[in-house]
């Protein structure tokens, strides 16, 4: 699931690139205009893979946490085994 949300939020990306460099939108091109039905599906798409991957901020940190506290849980145990 994450590298869907990774792989639609690239594609978003790249389409506001085109806007915000040429002035053109690719998605709404292709998609028969920007507020077609098909247009509008992937543009929720990326704004929801957008959301998914807020997560990610939060996976980092606790995924930290939990190495610095294996960490410490170790060098404790060699600490006391050396005693």
């Amino acid at each position: 699931m994450d590298q869907i949300a990774l792989m639609i939020l690239i594609i978003g990306g790249l389409d506001w690139g085109c806007v915000g460099l040429f002035g053109f939108d690719v998605i709404g091109w292709i998609f028969g205009g920007q507020l077609s039905l098909w247009s509008r599906i992937i543009y929720v798409l990326v704004a929801v893979a957008a959301l998914w991957c807020i997560r990610f901020f939060f996976i980092e940190k606790k995924e930290a946490a939990r190495e610095k506290i294996g960490e410490h849980s170790q060098n404790s145990t060699t600490t006391l085994g050396r005693g």
